[in-house]
């Protein structure tokens, strides 16, 4: 009879027990807890926040405004690997776009009633719809290249990353573009209810993904043609629509990037903005648990993702090492990372806890 009742009480704490460490969000969320941890033990005040002219401060608001245009980039990522593509023109874009905006709003100095004001150049709502267009169009061409002549994505996506930098560089002559009005500097460096509205920003770009994908029939219809692109095909999605869509859609998430970085530095640098961004982009999205084999995606997991990366970074300058070595750490998490999506390395792995 003990033993009887022994089994009845520990029957459901075995059960929840697998059920929250095969969570598909433990792994990230663990990642990212343990940094945190660690970051609290080493730097002094990490988890302090203290409010300034209204404005809330402190080491974990400076991250998370810091990795919000890599959250845009990663969320419209997410979207390309599940359809077993990927986009690495990513950063090209966030270039393109940051330059189009800057050059339009400009900006110069005016003197009206003896008080200097600056003004732009064009109406900064023309100016960044101007910059999405561009970035549109960049989606545009990958998704015709990838759905309409069968080029391999990595191909596709890169004449554009060559492309679209080197675009960027002609239209400022290889200059760093300033820009003077002060209004556009608030996407990028503003604060809204005491909060980074870059923040608010990566929130209404999520709900709107995720309403998208959870409650029509957008997720799923990614998800079978992530699985088998024929037979979806043969289902009857439109799986070239479907995939131009979604390389239009990280153009999109990457042009507001760009519009975000332009907008906190206050130019637009064709040469450096965005460099690698298209590969941090990769990483959040595969650390947030994303299969590069398609089919399986994450959203929420992404944006942990592009947390831990930014933290990470965080730490490593915090702590005064060498920016290099940031490097060298995110090649190791990437090998980490692919090892572990390996169907070998997960058949050995259940065999040693077997």
């Amino acid at each position: 009879m003990n033993a009887v009742v022994k089994e009845t009480l520990l029957a459901p704490a075995q059960a929840v027990k697998p059920s929250i460490f095969q969570h598909p969000l433990f792994r990230p969320g663990a990642a990212l807890l343990l940094l945190l941890l660690i970051d609290a033990a080493l730097i002094p005040g990490f988890f302090r926040l203290e409010i300034k002219d209204g404005h809330l401060y402190g080491s974990l608001v400076d991250i998370v405004n810091r990795a919000a245009p890599l959250m845009l980039a990663a969320i419209g990522m997410t979207l390309v690997i599940a359809t077993r593509g990927i986009d690495i023109s990513v950063g090209a874009v966030v270039a393109l776009s940051g330059t189009v905006a800057s050059m339009l709003v400009g900006g110069a100095m005016v003197i009206n009633n003896g008080v200097p004001e600056y003004v732009a150049q064009t109406p900064m709502a023309l100016a960044m719809a101007a910059a999405m267009g561009a970035a549109l169009l960049c989606g545009l061409w990958n998704g015709a290249l990838v759905a309409g002549l069968g080029l391999q994505p990595i191909v596709a996506t890169l004449i554009l990353m060559v492309a679209g930098r080197g675009l960027a560089q002609l239209l400022t002559d290889g200059q760093i573009v300033t820009v003077y009005y002060q209004p556009y500097f608030f996407l990028g460096s503003g604060y809204l209810f005491g909060l980074p509205f870059a923040l608010f920003v990566v929130v209404a770009v999520f709900a709107l993904t995720a309403f998208l994908l959870r409650h029509t029939a957008l997720g799923l219809f990614i998800q079978a043609v992530g699985v088998n692109p024929v037979a979806a095909r043969l289902a009857g999605i439109r799986t070239a629509a479907l995939v131009v869509f979604v390389y239009v859609f990280s153009a999109a998430c990457a042009g507001m990037a760009g519009l975000m970085i332009s907008s906190n530095v206050k130019s637009a640098d064709a040469n450096n903005a965005g460099l690698l961004l298209e590969l941090d982009a990769i990483l959040a999205v595969t650390l947030g648990g994303t299969s590069l084999a398609g089919g399986k995606f994450s959203l929420l997991g992404s944006i942990i993702g592009a947390l831990i990366i930014q933290t990470l970074t965080y730490t490593i300058y915090s702590l005064g090492v060498p920016p290099e070595v940031n490097m060298v750490v995110k090649s190791a998490v990437v090998f980490l990372v692919c090892i572990s999506q390996s169907d070998r390395f997960k058949g050995l792995w259940k065999r040693r806890a077997a």
